[in-house]
């Protein structure tokens, strides 16, 4: 492809589209779409596959805009390329309710592959979406029939490759020989503060080199024909992903061009005017396109139509010669669970166990059913107990690289066609936060496995003993966590993280755990409530014994204890909180008794517990950073015994 004038003139829509987007809401960052503009169209113009009246089509080829401050941008291409944004939408940029908020969305604007702003994140991502295309396109092509083929092209910032989950990121993709993820970096040496040398002196070429990238250079970040070439030498190269470092000038044209402050502050009315002039834009009027620009747009878009056709003839082709094949990829695609999975014989758990292993036992069940159910560990696969035993190749090995793997897993569930699951010690989290609350504010069905879940791992002490993690974790908006209290609620919080198709944490402890089988079918029921009662006494109960996890097996020690002075109690085991919100006030109601004593326990912070069992409530947890001792000896310490809950409840109830 050679570019002409009319696609220069495009390139300048692009320009004079954002600055009036970010002019008339008076927020927002110009710099990069009067920058990267050029790059952005050289990939969506040349090389992209994509289908705007068809935006999920499998496909397609991705475009993550990681550098998310610069949405402006990636909306003029949204509207110029026919999904559906208005002229009107562009106008309410960064207005309460728009499609057009300030950073892209994934699920909320049309086009947009994933929620990015927070700087490195969509470049993690974007090494996930490259990666579930390498492991489908293995699992579903044959040599005669190309059904996954597509690139992953993510354009990212100076700011986003400072980020230290880039360095994960990319250092994984180098390792998995990621041929066909596509990054161009907008090189332009300028952050809020000023300069990159303030902070940053590394060298791009050789870091990105060390970590197994082909590096290709532009120097000329205006130059369409330039930028296309090096796309075009990335596509060819197989075995190793490709950075594209284009040299650019950030808020170029602009009578701020270079300077820091054009990042993220509105250029002036006049401004606007002289970047318009510089540019030799043929209107002053705000939000002009020339008709010659949207006939190129439009033009552009419609080969994307042909590729989808030739697509469908290709499966079709495909589902005749390969029928099985095509019923594989049709469960995978379409993410089927067989009815009954998840109801295994009795037998299937037949002592107590930790609900690490029972975890892992499930893992293996799932992965026998769905051909697309992968993941793995950040080097804890023997302790998170995650490794797929019968197809060792599903496993994944994401190496000691917590938040890298956690942006990928979202990456894996944002592409389709894979169930992904990434797994550490719960305390890790912490390293993982940013794009656990990513995945929640996406929706996506990312599976996060902590284990070792609470001061029940013992010797090591307090640095991997989470004490406050847990309920952090249930503050998030929009993210289930699940703490089963045995193996049987293990399996039905798999069932639950699987069938839902949410962002879902499964906390699992360290330490054995006995079974409660002969609560099966309550569990069963009750754990897709998030709150059960458990067990109730045989006489008129005195006091509601409410716990999560592990220390459920402990209500049952501290019952009988508190029998034998009379004392009967109700067992309510709240595997999460979550669930439990979601009933109807009438279960919620039926499930507290009121009127009743109540004492929660849980091995960790004992907020939050008021909001959701209610005022009444007198909470047994732990407080301060735990100890270093064998587990019993912890639990001991932190007051979290049969002993020391028999000894609350009676103060309570009398």
């Amino acid at each position: 492809m050679k570019f002409d004038a009319t696609d220069n003139l495009c390139v300048n829509t692009l320009r004079t589209l954002s600055i009036d987007m970010v002019g008339q809401a008076d927020s927002g960052h110009p710099g990069l779409p009067l920058g990267a503009s050029p790059m952005a169209y050289a990939v969506w113009a040349g090389h992209l596959k994509f289908v705007p009246s068809d935006p999920e089509w499998f496909d397609r080829d991705r475009f993550v805009l990681s550098a998310g401050h610069g949405s402006a941008m990636l909306y003029s291409m949204l509207h110029l390329y026919g999904y559906g944004l208005t002229m009107e939408d562009l106008k309410k940029f960064r207005q309460l309710d728009s499609l057009t908020p300030g950073h892209p969305e994934h699920g909320h604007t049309k086009g947009v592959e994933t929620t990015t702003g927070p700087l490195g994140q969509g470049f993690a991502n974007a090494v996930g979406m490259a990666l579930a295309e390498q492991l489908l396109a293995k699992k579903l092509n044959t040599p005669d029939f190309s059904l996954v083929d597509h690139f992953t092209y993510v354009l990212c910032g100076d700011g986003d490759l400072m980020e230290g989950v880039s360095y994960e990121a990319a250092s994984l993709a180098g390792h998995l020989k990621l041929g066909k993820l596509i990054c161009l970096f907008d090189s332009n040496n300028i952050t809020i503060e000023g300069s990159t040398g303030l902070a940053f002196n590394e060298d791009m070429k050789k870091r990105f080199q060390s970590q197994d990238w082909q590096v290709l250079e532009v120097e000329d970040g205006n130059n369409l024909d330039e930028i296309n070439a090096a796309i075009r030498k990335a596509k060819r190269e197989t075995e190793q992903p490709s950075m594209i470092i284009v040299k650019t000038h950030i808020g170029f044209a602009s009578p701020k061009q270079d300077s820091s402050c054009v990042h993220g502050e509105p250029l002036k009315p006049a401004e606007i005017l002289a970047t318009k002039k510089a540019l030799n834009w043929p209107s002053e009027e705000p939000f002009f396109v020339p008709e010659a620009a949207r006939a190129r747009f439009a033009e552009q878009a419609a080969y994307g139509e042909k590729d989808r056709k030739r697509w469908l003839k290709l499966w079709k082709k495909y589902a005749e010669a390969m029928p099985e094949k095509a019923e594989l990829a049709k469960a995978m695609l379409g993410r089927e669970i067989p009815e009954q999975l998840f109801d295994p014989p009795t037998t299937f758990f037949d002592k107590p166990v930790a609900t690490r292993e029972a975890s892992g036992k499930v893992i293996n069940l799932i992965a026998d059913a769905l051909p697309g159910f992968t993941g793995g560990s950040a080097d804890l696969g023997p302790s998170n107990k995650t490794d797929f035993l019968k197809e060792p190749e599903r496993t994944l090995h994401f190496g000691i690289r917590e938040h890298g793997m956690a942006s990928i897993v979202n990456g894996l569930a944002l592409h389709g066609g894979l169930i992904p699951f990434g797994a550490t010690f719960l305390i890790f989290s912490d390293y993982m936060r940013p794009a656990i609350r990513l995945a929640a504010l996406m929706r996506t069905p990312s599976i996060f496995v902590f284990t070792h879940d609470s001061i029940g791992l013992g010797e090591d002490g307090p640095t991997h003993q989470p004490v406050e993690q847990l309920m952090s974790l249930r503050l998030i908006p929009g993210l289930l966590v699940l703490r089963p209290a045995d193996a049987w609620e293990t399996l039905y919080a798999w069932e639950a993280a699987v069938r839902l198709k949410r962002p879902v944490c499964l906390a699992f402890t360290r330490q054995k755990l006995p079974l409660m089988t002969q609560y099966r079918e309550k569990i069963a029921a009750g754990l897709k409530r998030g709150a059960y009662l458990l067990r109730g006494p045989s006489t008129v109960p005195s006091i509601e014994l409410i716990a999560s996890g592990s220390e459920v097996s402990t209500l049952f020690e501290a019952a009988a204890l508190l029998e034998k002075d009379g004392i009967a109690a109700r067992i309510i085991s709240v595997p999460s909180f979550e669930l439990f919100r979601e009933q109807d006030k009438a279960y919620k109601e039926s499930l507290f008794l009121p009127n009743l004593p109540k004492l929660a326990v849980e091995a960790g912070r004992s907020i939050g517990w008021t909001d959701l069992v209610g005022a009444e409530v007198e909470v047994l947890g732990v407080e301060t950073f735990g100890k270093s001792a064998p587990t019993a000896k912890v639990y001991e310490a932190m007051g979290i015994t049969a002993e020391a809950i028999a000894a609350k409840a009676k103060k309570i109830v009398r």
